[in-house]
């Protein structure tokens, strides 16, 4: 369980850093991947909890979000290039 507890705080320190990226981000790019890495963050924070609560709802949960993160990531890559491969 210490191990659990080190991952969230560690987790916890990287979403706040993201965070302040994407308030203080120079560029939209910078913004976005900060935005990517807080949503993938709390994805593995809620994965974390999950085990240490024993939740087996926890699988369908980190399932979904990051499918829809990734889906995200995509779509901020195509507005930030402007549709172009």
């Amino acid at each position: 369980m210490i191990g659990i507890d080190i991952g969230l705080a560690l987790l916890l320190i990287a979403c706040l850093a993201s965070t302040y990226r994407m308030v203080k981000g120079p560029t939209g790019a910078d913004r976005a991947v900060a935005a990517d890495l807080l949503l993938f963050g709390i994805v593995g924070i809620i994965a974390l909890i999950g085990l240490k609560v024993a939740s087996p709802a926890r699988f369908d949960i980190v399932l979904v979000a990051s499918v829809v993160g990734f889906l995200g990531a995509l779509s901020l890559a195509r507005t930030i290039t402007r549709g172009h491969r």
